[in-house]
């Protein structure tokens, strides 16, 4: 008798013990898609991929996003580089949401006159994890430029592509 309520106790706790474990989050997400760009200001459209790498800063406070964006237009190429500083928040386990806010530097060529400049950018990012694991999923991120140079150019954007989660 004594072997049988220890052979149960013995699956009992094993059993308690996976279904406990945690699955371990990602050490940074991949961010790979494409982004059509339009200026608000009368600069014209561009199209481009995109690029970006997602860390967690802060557990449930802050994440850090840098990313890299070549945009081509009509007579224009245009390198956009940018670190947005977000706070995430968990709307289920299969859906994520943050706003975020950060620098941003272009890198442009417009008629061959080449111009470099610093500007602000917010954006939100949708993440959608269709399996729950954050190993890959698609995203969604509306953003909008504000260039400090000269011409103050507006522009309107959403990046959308695949997720990947790096281990």
């Amino acid at each position: 008798m004594t072997k049988l309520v220890l052979a149960a106790s013995l699956a009992f706790w094993t059993a308690n013990a996976r279904a406990q474990s945690v699955e371990k989050e990602p050490a940074a997400i991949l961010e790979i898609g494409a982004v059509p760009n339009r200026s608000v200001t009368g600069g014209g459209s561009s199209f481009g991929p995109t690029i970006a790498v997602e860390v967690t800063s802060i557990e449930n406070w802050l994440e850090l996003e840098a990313g890299v964006t070549p945009l081509f237009g009509r007579h224009s190429t245009e390198w956009d580089t940018d670190l947005l500083f977000k706070k995430p928040w968990t709307l289920s386990r299969k859906v994520e949401f943050m706003a975020g806010v950060g620098p941003e530097w272009i890198h442009a060529r417009h008629y061959n006159e080449v111009t470099n400049s610093v500007c602000g950018e917010v954006a939100l990012d949708f993440m959608f994890w269709p399996k729950g694991k954050h190993k890959f999923g698609w995203y969604a991120e509306p953003a909008y430029d504000y260039d400090f140079g000269r011409g103050h150019d507006q522009s309107v954007s959403i990046s959308i592509g695949l997720l990947i989660g790096v281990p």
